[in-house]
């Protein structure tokens, strides 16, 4: 029961992990260098509405989950599987620093570019574009190599599971269907000779 657990808390921590390694990696080489080409308006009017579309069930469920599964991975495995404790230790820090950098960096300057107001109604929108772009975009690149680093090492932490709880192969018994039992050493393997094309073995 302890090994289908630690599978599963593992498999739902990559998983969950890699998602939102995926979704902040989308942000720095495509979409952000995309708005990066865009309009004053566009760009602003784009972030607000990316920022309030964002906050749904499935973000919650792999942002907080990945914290929260790749913690019950390292409880689980205290016990057993200690080969892939600094791994998954490894993992949890980096995901708790692209935690801290989004709660503490990325969602206030979210929420300060939504107190702008509407973008029809801003005097000055390059303005409020300057005060929000450049560092957003700057932390949103450490998050994502902190986030791919957990991804990373979590995926090497469930290779080394796999290893871990492989079973191997059963030798087969001497003397069983199957089995080759090697001739002492220094003593030769007896010749069979092949019986002739059609001819079972022993007739003349």
């Amino acid at each position: 029961m302890i090994k289908l657990l630690q599978t599963v808390s593992l498999l739902a921590a990559t998983l969950t992990t890699g998602l939102m390694a995926g979704l902040f990696a989308a942000f720095s080489y495509a979409v952000m260098p995309g708005l990066a080409r865009s309009h004053d308006r566009t760009f602003v009017e784009a972030m607000q509405r990316i920022n309030v579309a964002i906050i749904n069930g499935w973000f919650m469920v792999c942002f907080l989950g990945g914290l929260a599964f790749t913690v019950a991975a390292l409880v689980l495995h205290l016990s057993t599987g200690r080969e892939l404790l600094p791994w998954i230790i490894a993992a949890l820090v980096l995901y708790a620093v692209m935690f801290v950098v989004t709660s503490a960096v990325n969602v206030p300057l979210n929420d300060q570019l939504a107190k702008a107001g509407q973008p029809g109604d801003i005097a000055d929108l390059a303005a409020v574009r300057h005060a929000f772009e450049a560092r957003w975009v700057t932390w949103n690149i450490v998050r994502t190599v902190a986030n791919v680093a957990a991804f990373a090492a979590l995926i090497w932490a469930l290779v080394l599971h796999g290893r871990v709880t492989a079973t191997p192969a059963p030798t087969p018994a001497p003397g069983a269907a199957g089995a080759t039992q090697a001739a002492p050493y220094g003593q030769a393997v007896p010749y069979t000779r092949a019986a002739p094309y059609g001819q079972a073995p022993g007739a003349r």
